[in-house]
């Protein structure tokens, strides 16, 4: 998969909603509902960090809804590539970018929203071919003011900001012309995952898909 392949379906896994759960799940049992219930209430990209010892089975189990894209968050190295392809990763999503991961994210046909943080990044990625990029992290980075003012010289890279971003801030990115989404933990919080309240993350859910882009 070429880089602008990648950046093309990555810009399509953004437009399916303007906000990806970013997903750290400890309990197998949990995917499926958890999944279900995102998707019900119109957040179909879903994306699972590698961050917990059962992240690859829950990404399995998740990959089994109808409706959900998944993805892989936390990829750093080839292998954690290789293991989401093999558990049913749909795209990837990385802290930053290194050639290593970029190589083996191309040569899986794994597309990837590499993590960026300064200016320098975006160069390096948009030399390479990638159009469409993650801004990490985004509200320790200065916020929705810092990636206006990266969009500037730089207009041609589009980014999914992720990192602190809450309902109350998420209409700041979402406003911007170079952010097609926003990656956001809150729609699914621990207290309501570890209670099962499916019910109220799909009514978070529902709140989040109504948000403007």
């Amino acid at each position: 998969m070429t880089p602008q392949e990648a950046s093309i379906l990555c810009a399509e896994i953004c437009a399916l909603a303007p906000v990806v759960p970013v997903l750290v799940v400890n309990d197998v049992a949990h995917a499926r509902p958890l999944a279900e219930a995102l998707v019900a209430g119109g957040l179909p990209a879903l994306e699972v960090t590698l961050r917990t010892p059962c992240a690859l089975d829950v990404i399995k189990e998740m990959s089994k809804v109808e409706g959900g894209t998944v993805g892989a968050g936390t990829l750093l190295t080839a292998q954690d590539v290789t293991n989401a392809k093999a558990a049913g990763a749909k795209f990837g999503v990385s802290p930053g970018a290194t050639d290593a991961l970029l190589d083996a994210c191309e040569a899986q046909d794994m597309p990837l929203l590499a993590g960026t943080a300064t200016s320098s990044d975006v160069m390096r990625l948009l030399e390479r071919g990638y159009s469409v990029a993650k801004f990490f992290p985004a509200e320790a980075n200065g916020g929705a003011p810092a990636l206006k003012a990266i969009g500037a010289p730089l207009p041609q890279m589009k980014f999914c900001p992720t990192g602190g971003i809450s309902v109350k801030t998420a209409h700041q990115y979402l406003s911007l012309p170079n952010a097609l989404c926003v990656g956001g933990s809150w729609v699914a919080p621990n207290d309501l995952v570890n209670k099962g309240d499916w019910k109220a993350i799909e009514e978070l859910a529902r709140e989040a898909a109504a948000l403007s882009r």
